[in-house]
């Protein structure tokens, strides 16, 4: 993993500054392919992150230390329609 990524909100908000320099779509292919092989890195940084919060989110809905809220409004704790 790249040293000089610090942590997902980090990682985001680096990878929003490149999407956006690359739509304005004013450089050279080489700082172009520079800054979308940044992005891929940092896509790949955050892509991880999330799917390590999503397997602990998992771990501690099954042990059921976490109740899992209602998905949709007007639903209850069981999933079925409220009135």
């Amino acid at each position: 993993m790249d040293p000089t990524i610090k942590d997902f909100e980090s990682a985001i908000a680096e990878l929003e500054t490149i999407v956006k320099t690359l739509e304005e779509g004013d450089l050279a292919l080489e700082k172009s392919l520079a800054l979308f092989e940044r992005g891929v890195q940092l896509s790949r940084f955050c892509h991880s992150r999330l799917e390590e919060a999503e397997r602990r989110v998992d771990i501690l809905t099954e042990r059921g230390e976490v109740k899992p809220a209602p998905v949709a409004l007007g639903l209850d704790d069981e999933g079925d329609r409220t009135r």
